[in-house]
């Protein structure tokens, strides 16, 4: 499915990563005390700067900060919008 949004300069749309929901030994987390997932998957990218030009792509796992960008619901799905320099990790 393509999205119908193009972020703009040097700004990354991510997809997050769904919150783990039972922990390795098998105790289900409630909602309430799940961490904020801090991994996601690179859905559309700007075309960066003139002095810049980005280095993540499409398709990219990245690892960005707990707080890091600002979240938006496109289609019912949730996304985050962000700067590239706000992403710590390509994995």
């Amino acid at each position: 499915m393509a999205l119908n949004i193009k972020p703009l300069a040097d700004r990354v749309l991510i997809e997050p990563v769904e919150a783990e929901t039972t922990t390795a030994s098998g105790i289900i987390i409630p909602d309430n005390a799940k961490e904020k997932p801090q991994r996601g998957n690179v859905v559309a990218v700007g075309n960066g700067t003139k002095d810049e030009p980005l280095t993540v792509k499409v398709g990219d796992t990245v690892l960005y900060g707990k707080y890091a960008g600002t979240e938006l619901k496109l289609d019912g799905k949730d996304y985050l919008i962000m700067r590239e320099s706000d992403i710590l990790a390509i994995v």
